[in-house]
Order: C-alpha cells, then sequence, then structure tokens
C-alpha cells in the first residue's frame, strides 16, 4: 500500500517514471533507497554547447534535487499518518481524472463548437447587456498626419486631408514615406489618452479639443507640423459603441456556448453509457 502511494506522489511531482528503473544494462550515476537515477535520464538536462564546467553543475544540481525530493517522500510516508497519505492518493487520482477529462472535453469541444457569431446576434446580446458596456475613457475615431514644418505641397495634403475621399486617402497613402508618423483609419475607436501618450503636441490644455465632433486641428511645435482630424466621439460613462465591443462581446458568445456544449456533451456521454450498459445505479 505504501509503496503504491509512494510512487502515485513521485509522480505527482513531477518526477518521470523512467528514474525508478532497475536494469542491468543501464549504468546508474546515483541511487536514494531502492530508487535509482541513470544516465539516460540525465540526458536533457544539459543544453547543447554548455561548457564542461556548466554542464557539471547544472548535473549535480539535478542529482541533488531528485535525491531531496526522493528523501522528502522516504521521511514523509514514515511521518505522516496513513490517513493522511491516503488523502493525497486521493487528490492525485483526482487531479489526474481532471486533466484527462479537461483535455477530452476540450477537444470535444474545438471539433464541434460553432465559432461564427452572427452581426444580428452580436446586437442583441449588446442590447440586453448594454449597461455593461458603459465606458471608463473618452473614446474618438480621427486621423491624423505629422508632417515636417513647411512641407511641399502642404496646402494639397491640407486639402485632402480634409476631404478625404477614397481617391484622397489613395493619394495620401502614396505620399506617406514623408510623413514623420500617421494614422489614416479613422474608422478605429482609440483611447484618448493612448492618442496623447503617442502624440507629443497632445497636452492638458488641447487635448479636450479633440472631444468635439468633426472638428479639424492644426498644431505645430518646433520641428513638426500636425493635422488631426475627428470623426466622432464617446464620452466617458457614454455606452460603447458596438463596433469597439464587438470582439468582447464574441469571445462571451462563444464561452457560453462552449459552457452549454460541455454540458450537452457531458449529458449525451451518461445517457450513451445508460443505454449501452455501461454506466448502471443499483438501488
Amino acid at each position: 500500500m505504501k509503496r503504491t502511494i509512494y510512487i502515485s506522489l513521485i509522480s505527482f511531482f513531477l518526477i518521470s517514471c523512467n528514474f525508478f528503473k532497475n536494469s542491468d544494462d543501464l549504468e546508474p550515476i546515483a541511487r536514494v533507497n531502492e530508487s535509482y537515477l541513470y544516465k539516460s535520464d540525465i540526458k536533457t538536462v544539459v543544453p547543447e554547447g554548455a561548457s564542461k564546467e556548466d554542464s557539471t553543475l547544472l548535473v549535480n544540481a539535478y542529482i541533488n534535487k531528485w535525491a531531496r525530493q526522493l528523501l522528502l517522500m522516504d521521511g514523509a510516508l514514515v511521518n505522516l499518518s496513513e490517513e493522511k497519505q491516503n488523502g493525497f492518493s486521493k487528490l492525485v487520482e483526482q487531479y489526474k481524472i481532471d486533466l484527462f477529462t479537461k483535455a477530452y472535453l476540450e477537444g470535444l469541444v474545438i471539433k464541434n463548437i460553432d465559432t461564427v457569431v452572427q452581426a444580428n446576434e452580436s446586437q442583441l446580446f449588446y442590447e440586453a447587456n448594454k449597461e455593461s458596456f458603459k465606458l471608463n475613457d473618452n473614446l474618438i475615431q480621427f486621423r491624423y498626419i505629422s508632417l515636417p514644418l513647411n512641407p511641399v505641397d502642404l496646402d494639397t495634403i491640407k486639402n485632402r486631408f480634409k476631404r478625404f475621399k477614397p481617391k484622397d486617402k489613395r493619394y495620401l497613402d502614396s505620399i506617406s514615406v514623408q510623413f514623420k508618423s500617421y494614422a489614416l483609419n479613422d474608422s478605429l475607436w482609440v483611447k484618448l489618452n493612448h492618442v496623447a501618450e503617442k502624440i507629443p503636441i497632445i497636452n492638458e490644455s488641447n487635448k479636450n479639443q479633440l472631444l468635439k465632433k468633426s472638428n479639424y486641428l492644426q498644431l505645430k511645435d518646433s520641428i513638426n507640423l500636425y493635422l488631426m482630424q475627428v470623426n466622432d466621439v464617446r464620452l466617458q460613462n457614454d455606452y460603447a459603441p458596438l463596433d469597439y465591443v464587438n470582439s468582447s462581446i464574441k469571445k462571451i458568445v462563444i464561452n457560453k456556448r462552449k459552457l452549454e456544449l460541455i454540458k450537452q456533451l457531458e449529458n449525451d456521454i451518461t445517457k450513451d453509457a445508460i443505454k449501452n450498459n455501461q454506466f448502471q445505479i443499483y438501488k
């Protein structure tokens, strides 16, 4: 009985079963009572290219750790009550069951779950849980360009930047090599504080100008000119736009499906086992 518990608990501490081989054709390098450590067990301990000194240190540290764990286990088996040892053995067995069943269910879920969340499903979830989507930060949709002072064709750049029709966007993309930095996708929602961190000209005195919908700003410092156009704004405590939280909604919906599918799989497995006479409850 004690030997069974001994092996189970050592396995739990991730000591390989290979450590307990006792074969005449293997050369042992260490022993603790009736357990042996062999050369083949330490092949992966030393990384390729390690010096002789480093290899010796690594191997000795490994052997000492292995020995300490076994010696501590010996002490535990002598000093712990049988009741406590049985309790630990049950915990080890339950941990094994949990690992195996979790991996099995996750494999079944991956194989069977529908990961497509339709737009109308996201919309329904958003409307039903709108109070959960209040903003903690100010959001803006905007585009900006950072240019050197006095750039060539500034009027053309400004006009196209403001108008921003498809042909204007293509033009700006084509000359973007001369921009110091830029962001032209003004359909994305970004936190105002993140914008302020990325664009050095923005500070506490002018930051609120970005919270005005459809506002155009032209700012400059000693080396750069900044063009900014605000497309839309959502203020703190407003409801977050659906497109801003849509990825989170999809994760929530899929996770909900996952939990429902796991419950269904567990019920189906139980029903099939009863049907096939693999599971019986005796009254």
